[in-house]
């Protein structure tokens, strides 16, 4: 698969990541509409966008500067790798 090159289909699939996340989590605010499912589903949010950052940035510039992941695939292949030696 080729890399997006189109500057404004990185803005479309930015957009549309921003409305999937949206709108699951109001349906699941309206279905299930407390307090603490608010926030859980905030933690959860906060906690898979914080690994998702550890993965791609603090790994690339920290911790094995000359490795660069292209996906999640290839950081847990990475992951795998570095756990065998």
């Amino acid at each position: 698969m080729k890399d997006l090159q189109s500057i404004s289909a990185m803005w479309l699939k930015g957009v549309l990541f921003l409305l999937i996340g949206m709108m699951s989590g109001g349906i699941l605010l309206i279905d299930h509409g407390s307090l603490r499912m608010a926030l859980l589903l905030g933690l959860c949010v906060w906690g898979f966008c914080r690994a998702y950052y550890f993965a791609f940035y603090v790994i690339e510039r920290w911790v094995d500067p000359g490795y660069k992941f292209s996906g999640l695939g290839h950081f847990l292949t990475y992951v795998w790798k570095r756990r065998r030696k």
